[in-house]
């Protein structure tokens, strides 16, 4: 018995030594690197690291899009024999997008903002306020009277809440980079890094806010305005630590990815939203729109035979006949009119078309590539000045460029980074990528043509001719005289063969103008990036950062 009492005493004792160094371990887990065994977060200095980090938190007006697997490009009828959305598995991450469109309220902001930073009396900034507005006069027919449209339908009250439109895809883009400034502008004010109503009170257009400039060097942002960056910190940080010259960076995640067009991948898989099929690894059940079924009609007892999107039922039939509408609308319809699809988004069937990122190509071409797909990738980095930084642009060295018809859009605002396109020098020896401009990748340039002279010299396979482009679109030039007048030189050619160009965008989804037919998510159709129409809008999207889903997973 004695025996078998010091034998389980030192059980216990090796029980409890055990447990302290499982403790001791757990412990240290928390504060200590894995890595080096180094204190992380020490207040004396070295390593730091936001540990407490949770998700990413969605950004205004967006909802969730968890990621997936799924078929791009499942068209029943190809009615237009144009054979451009063969079917394709493909995979996206998750991302967020805009719950809606957005509204000709969301886009006001926007010419507000920059008329009240950039006046356009001032000849510096002219062509800032005029190269971001819409093109109102899109809504003019030769045989038909919308001239209320025309002026109103931008600004009027009445029609705030409805998708802007007018808007071509440079001039999205745009925008988006523009929404990312100012949300990220507010977080940092609300997290106590930038002074209390800078962004209002102090913003002129030597003293705007750039993300990326902002990142790069923080006392660059505001023009160099140190009271606005240094002195206006309320951060707990700062606070706690009695620390100075604390700047949020990319390791302190409050500062959210980029607002930015969704890919066409993205925007088909959201606008499909098979999910709502799902039964375990497959999905189950027809579903041809946005919604479940092969109508556009609703089947629910509640609001059975009213149409679930707002498009053109037939030859001169928009909205129904007067005292009882088909779908409640003419021209457009205001957001949320329509019931969501299954991922919570409005209107991805119906009202207006929307602009996506890609590159117009016939095929999408998953043999190269069938994760994230994307057709339009030009790789730029930072332009780095005498002082060996990032250039700022300024009042002085604004970028513009004059679009196929004339109209002078701005390249980049004062504040943010300039930006030049990677080199042969940046590509060296790398297997993923050679070039900075990828948008006719394998299918456009000089190698995918049949003229191509695989053994020819490096001077023979440069000489490119007219006649021996893959895509002989036409070519609209726009010069300027001696004396600075623009000439505009329209391509009369009868050759071209096709309206295919790296210029062109994809649009995608139906609208008011057009028939059911369009409504199906998989189709495609495509508009030059500089040009705009009454009846194509967009709306953002954003990368979600970290795991594909923050929830808990459950059978359905």
């Amino acid at each position: 018995m004695k025996v078998n009492k010091i034998t389980a005493l030192k059980l216990l004792l090796a029980l409890a030594i055990t447990f302290g160094f499982t403790a001791c371990s757990k412990k240290g887990s928390n504060g200590n690197s894995t890595a080096t065994g180094w204190k992380i977060n020490d207040k004396k200095g070295g390593f730091q690291h936001n540990s407490k980090y949770k998700q990413q938190a969605a950004a205004p007006g967006l909802v969730e899009v968890e990621g997936g697997t799924f078929t791009m490009g499942r068209v029943q009828d190809d009615v237009m024999h144009d054979w451009n959305n063969t079917p394709t598995q493909q995979h996206v991450q998750s991302f967020y997008m805009d719950e809606t469109e957005v509204t000709n309220v969301m886009y006001m902001e926007y010419l507000d903002w920059l008329k009240r930073v950039f006046p356009p009396t001032e000849e510096n900034y002219k062509n800032i306020y005029v190269g971001a507005l819409p093109d109102t006069l899109v809504w003019r027919s030769a045989l038909g009277y919308n001239e209320t449209m025309t002026n109103n339908y931008l600004r009027h009250p009445a029609y705030s809440n409805f998708p802007v439109v007018g808007v071509n895809w440079i001039q999205a883009v745009e925008f988006s980079k523009w929404r990312t400034d100012r949300v990220n502008e507010g977080v940092l004010e609300k997290e106590g890094y930038l002074k209390r109503d800078a962004k209002v009170v102090d913003v002129t257009a030597e003293t705007t806010f750039s993300t990326e400039a902002y990142l790069e060097s923080p006392t660059k942002s505001y023009g160099g305005n140190e009271e606005i960056v240094l002195k206006g910190q309320r951060n707990k940080l700062a606070a706690k630590e009695g620390a100075t010259n604390v700047y949020a960076q990319r390791t302190s995640g409050i500062i959210l990815p980029e607002y930015r067009l969704p890919t066409e991948a993205e925007w088909e898989y959201a606008a499909v939203a098979l999910v709502g099929n799902r039964e375990y690894n497959l999905y189950r059940g027809d579903k041809k729109y946005p919604w479940k079924g092969s109508y556009t009609r609703s089947g629910k007892r509640t609001s059975k035979g009213d149409q679930l999107a707002n498009f053109k039922q037939g030859k001169g039939d928009y909205g129904g006949i007067a005292g009882w509408s088909d779908d409640n609308a003419d021209i457009t319809a205001p957001a949320k009119t329509y019931p969501p699809n299954d991922f919570g988004l409005y209107d991805m069937a119906g009202n207006v078309a929307e602009w996506v990122a890609d590159v117009y190509r016939p095929i999408v071409d998953d043999e190269s590539n069938d994760f994230n797909y994307y057709r339009g990738n030009v790789y730029m980095k930072n332009k780095i000045g005498e002082d060996g930084r990032a250039e700022i642009v300024t009042a002085d060295n604004i970028e513009y460029d004059t679009l196929s018809n004339g109209k002078i859009q701005y390249r980049n605002l004062p504040g943010q980074i300039s930006q030049e396109q990677i080199s042969t020098d940046d590509t060296y020896l790398r297997q993923n990528y050679t070039k900075s401009d990828n948008r006719n990748y394998r299918d456009g340039d000089r190698q995918s043509t049949r003229y191509y002279d695989f053994g020819g010299t490096e001077e023979e396979k440069g000489a490119e001719k007219d006649e021996h482009r893959m895509y002989d679109s036409p070519k609209h030039l726009v010069t300027k005289d001696s004396l600075g007048n623009m000439v505009r030189q329209y391509d009369k050619s009868s050759k071209r063969t096709t309206l295919v160009n790296d210029n062109v965008r994809v649009y995608k989804g139906g609208s008011w103008r057009d028939r059911a037919y369009w409504l199906d998510p998989a189709q495609r159709r495509y508009y030059p990036q500089d040009m705009a129409t009454d009846y194509i809008g967009f709306r953002c999207a954003m990368s979600k950062v970290g795991p594909k889903s923050g929830k808990k997973k459950a059978r359905n």
